[in-house]
C-alpha cells in the first residue's frame, strides 16, 4: 500500500491468484488502498513458485519474480480457507472491507462459504468482484483455464503468426496482462463512484473470455460484414513496408509506412527508389539498405525523415530506456530473500504526478497477526491457538 493516493481509506479482501486477478489488486495498491491478500501454505500461489528466480534463490515460497511483480503493497494474511473456522475470520475480515476480489472458477467461494450473498449478509456496501473464465453462468461456467486457454477461445490465438502455419498465440499476456484486469479494474472503479453516490455496494463480474473478445474487434466486424481475416504475420494491408530489418550492428529495427509521403520520404532517406506496385522488391531493398546502417544512425535519419520507425528492444533494454526511467515508470524495492528489484507503477499519472510508490511485495503470512490484532482485535493467546491448530496457515 502507498502513501495517500486516490482509493486511500478503501480496504480489500483479496482472494486472487496466478495473474489477471492480481494485477487488479496490485492496481488498487498503487492507487492507494489497503489490499488485505489472503493465502496459505497449504495451497500456495502458483505464482509463488514460479519462475523467473534469481540465481541463487530458487525454491521456498519467498523467492518468485513473477509473484513480485504483481503483489508489491499488499499485505498477506496467512489463512486455511479448508479449515472449517477459517469462514468466521474471512467473513470478520470482509464486515471491515469496501471490497472482495476472487479469480476462481464458480462454486469455490460458496464452497468457502464467501459468497456474494453470504458476504453482502454482514457487509451491505459490499463490493464483490468475480473473474470466472467464462461468466458465472452458461454451459462453460465450470470450466477453467488460463491466458492460454483464454486466447484460445477468443479468437485472438487464431490471428496471431504466420499465414499457411500454425496459430501461435501471444502467451498469457494479452489475456492476463492487459484486457481482463483493465476491465475488472474499471469495473470496480465505476461500483466505488456508483456507491459513493448511492451507498449502495454491488456485485462485479468479469467474465475473461468476453473481455479478451475486445481485442479482436476489428476482425470480428470484418468477418460480420463478410471479410474473411485471417493470419497475417506482420503485415497489414496498405502498410508497405512493414517489418523488422536487421541492422548491421546487430539490432532490428521495425518501419511501417502507411501512406505514399511516408514511403517516399524512407525511400529519400536510404537513398534507394522502392517500385510502387511489388511489395516484395520494395521490401528487400529496404532490408539491403538498412543492413549497411547501424542502429542509431538508421534511426536518427529516419525520424528526421518522418518515417515510423524504432528500435525492437529487449527486456533488458527496457529496464534502461531513458524515456521510462525519466518518467518513473521503474522504481526498486529491496525484498529480504530476492534483493533488489525493479518493479513497474501503473501506466498513467494523475493530475499531481505519479501515483505513491507501494511497498515491497510481502512474505506469505507476513502481516497476518498485525491484520489479526489490528482489524479484528484478537489476542496472542487465541491467535497461538488458531495457529498451532493450522487456522492460520
Amino acid at each position: 500500500m502507498g502513501e495517500g493516493g486516490t482509493l486511500a481509506g478503501i480496504r480489500v479482501l483479496d482472494f486472487c491468484w496466478i495473474g489477471a486477478g492480481a494485477l487488479v489488486t496490485k492496481a488498487l495498491a498503487e492507487l492507494g488502498a489497503d489490499v488485505i491478500r489472503v493465502e496459505s501454505r497449504t495451497r500456495p500461489d502458483n505464482l509463488r513458485v514460479t519462475p523467473p528466480f534469481r540465481p541463487g534463490t530458487e525454491g521456498g515460497l519467498e523467492a518468485s519474480g513473477y509473484f513480485a511483480s504483481r503483489n508489491p503493497g499488499k499485505r498477506s494474511f496467512a489463512l486455511n480457507m479448508r479449515h472449517p473456522d477459517a469462514r468466521g475470520i474471512a467473513l470478520d475480515l470482509a464486515a471491515r472491507c469496501d471490497i472482495v476480489t476472487s479469480n476462481f472458477r464458480p462454486g469455490v467461494m460458496e464452497r468457502w462459504g464467501m459468497s456474494y450473498e453470504e458476504v453482502r449478509a454482514v457487509n451491505e456496501a459490499i463490493i464483490y468482484l468475480v473473474m470466472p473464465m467464462q461468466g458465472s453462468d452458461g454451459p462453460h461456467a465450470g470450466f477453467i483455464g488460463f491466458g492460454s486457454t483464454i486466447a484460445a477461445l477468443s479468437g485472438l490465438m487464431h490471428l496471431s503468426g504466420v499465414p499457411g502455419r500454425i496459430p501461435v498465440g501471444t502467451g498469457t499476456h494479452y489475456p492476463d496482462q492487459v484486457p481482463n484486469p483493465g476491465h475488472a479494474l474499471v469495473g470496480l472503479l465505476a461500483a466505488l463512484l456508483h456507491r459513493r453516490r448511492t451507498g449502495e455496494g454491488q456485485l462485479v463480474e468479469l467474465s475473461q473470455l468476453e473481455s479478451t473478445v475486445n481485442v479482436i474487434g476489428p476482425a470480428v466486424l470484418a468477418v460480420s460484414a463478410g471479410v474473411p481475416v485471417e493470419r497475417s504475420g506482420d503485415r497489414m494491408a496498405g502498410v508497405v513496408p512493414r517489418r523488422a530489418f536487421a541492422t548491421a550492428d546487430g539490432s532490428w529495427v521495425v518501419i511501417a509506412c502507411r501512406t505514399n509521403e511516408q514511403r517516399k520520404a524512407l525511400a529519400s532517406a536510404l537513398d534507394i527508389e522502392m517500385p510502387a506496385d511489388r511489395e516484395e522488391a520494395a521490401e528487400a531493398m529496404v532490408a539491403e539498405a538498412v543492413a549497411r546502417l547501424d542502429c542509431p544512425s538508421l534511426l536518427d535519419s529516419l525520424h528526421g525523415a518522418g518515417v515510423p520507425a524504432e528500435r525492437v528492444n529487449s527486456s533488458r533494454d527496457i529496464l534502461a530506456d531513458r524515456r521510462l526511467v525519466e518518467r518513473g515508470f521503474w522504481y526498486e524495492v529491496d525484498h529480504p530473500v530476492i534483493g533488489t528489484m525493479p518493479m513497474f507503477r501503473l501506466p498513467f499519472r494523475s493530475e499531481g504526478g505519479r501515483t505513491s510508490t507501494p511497498s515491497r511485495p510481502p512474505l506469505l503470512g507476513e502481516h497476518t497477526w498485525e491484520v489479526a490484532s489490528s482489524l479484528l482485535g484478537m489476542d496472542r493467546g487465541d491467535f497461538d491457538r488458531l495457529t498451532e491448530e493450522g487456522v492460520l496457515e
